[in-house]
């Protein structure tokens, strides 16, 4: 790949210039126009407006270089990078898959030295060329198969770092360890035996349970979401913690960040305390309910389940300082339409179903409303049979 364009003042001058503009009417004004790749240049605006908000940090500097939408979409965020470098830190760290290298950046951050490993040439090329920028002398760029090159090293790695490709032929998604490419499951053995930490970020569709019975030695795991969005799994392995029990953890970075841990052994012998909805409505943040802590949450703070299949959950009280959504329960609501219009004249009120005879969108039509408004309509089912309930969310007294 010829980077040299890329280092022209006027191919950075025009990138900066025109970062606000549409990069398909910029191909259309400017076509012939340029000394310099034209198409090239709007690719980079292009990449530049995707990642305004994922890379902050990385946008503000006008000599780097963004690769093609699927690897820009595929890397980690500026935030998810830098929570997945926090107390780490060492001599050596090496990235087997390293794609665009955010995540590379952020963990080598308090190495001495990094190692990055890309088959995609064009891909490392473009790593290169930015960790020179970012990190001048720190990264050691590798074009290649990393696990071959793990297999012939013969330095300790402090921290092995893999995030396995997720798309299979077709562009399909997997969701299973060993259809990922590199397959980690078949490599944990080798992996071990170079590495002191391993930690490896995997689809945040995998089910965690079938992770820790493909890599029973993982010690622990985290759900990460950004505003109450999951984003991210990350699987932990470190030589010194061996013996250690299963942690599951739910953290959510955004504003005081919040957290919530729990051990799958806790998880199965908690017997829930069932009940029908109370003053409040509560909905634990995605990645608890994605870390799978059904029966822990509620009896962590004291709330009672609708049903077995319901992760809702009800009290008497707020509870507003805890890792949930809260819903002030006003009253149960008929599923009718006559009796909704007349509650909401607008037809806006937004609509969520948690295991409830349809889901939202159909309950929406059926009720002849769109999503709106600071009130909710909350299909579930409790022990007693489906229900709804108009809330609104509860604030802090």
């Amino acid at each position: 790949m010829d980077l040299t364009q890329y280092h022209r003042a006027d191919f950075q001058q025009f990138v900066q210039d025109h970062l606000s503009e549409d990069p398909a009417l910029l191909l259309f004004r400017y076509q012939g126009k340029t000394v310099f790749d034209l198409k090239a240049a709007v690719q980079q605006i292009s990449a530049r407006q995707k990642a305004s908000k994922k890379l902050p940090t990385w946008i503000a500097n006008p000599q780097l270089i963004f690769p093609a939408s699927i690897s820009l979409e595929q890397s980690s965020s500026q935030q998810t990078a830098e929570f997945k470098a926090r107390d780490r830190s060492g001599k050596l760290m090496i990235d087997l898959t390293g794609g665009f290298g955010v995540d590379s950046f952020y963990l080598a951050k308090n190495f001495d030295r990094a190692i990055y490993c890309e088959q995609q040439e064009d891909l490392a090329e473009i790593a290169e060329h930015n960790f020179k920028i970012l990190a001048p002398s720190k990264f050691t760029v590798l074009k290649g198969d990393g696990l071959e090159f793990l297999a012939k090293a013969d330095q300790r790695i402090d921290l092995l770092y893999a995030d396995p490709a997720r798309r299979g032929k077709g562009n399909q998604k997997l969701y299973k360890l060993e259809d990922c490419e590199p397959d980690v499951v078949s490599s944990w053995e080798l992996m071990k035996s170079k590495a002191n930490s391993i930690l490896l970020k995997v689809s945040p569709m995998l089910d965690i349970s079938q992770a820790i019975s493909e890599l029973p030695d993982i010690q622990k795991v985290q759900v990460i979401s950004v505003k109450n969005e999951v984003k991210e799994l990350l699987l932990h392995w470190s030589k010194d913690l061996s013996q250690v029990n299963l942690t599951i953890e739910a953290i959510d970075l955004v504003g005081s960040e919040s957290s919530f841990s729990f051990n799958p052994d806790e998880e199965e012998l908690t017997n829930p305390v069932f009940g029908e909805v109370a003053n409040y409505l509560i909905e634990p943040l995605s990645g608890i309910l994605k870390a799978g802590a059904f029966k822990t949450f509620g009896a962590r703070y004291g709330l009672k389940k609708l049903d077995p299949n319901s992760h809702l959950y009800t009290s008497s009280d707020a509870k507003i300082a805890i890792p949930a959504r809260v819903f002030e329960v006003i009253q149960e609501v008929q599923p009718k339409k006559t009796e909704i219009k007349k509650l909401f004249p607008a037809g806006k009120v937004n609509v969520i179903t948690r295991n409830y005879a349809t889901g939202s969108d159909e309950l929406k039509k059926k009720l002849g409303v769109k999503d709106g408004g600071n009130d909710f309509l909350i299909g579930t089912k409790t022990q007693s049979g489906f229900k709804v309930f108009w809330c609104r969310l509860a604030k802090p007294t």
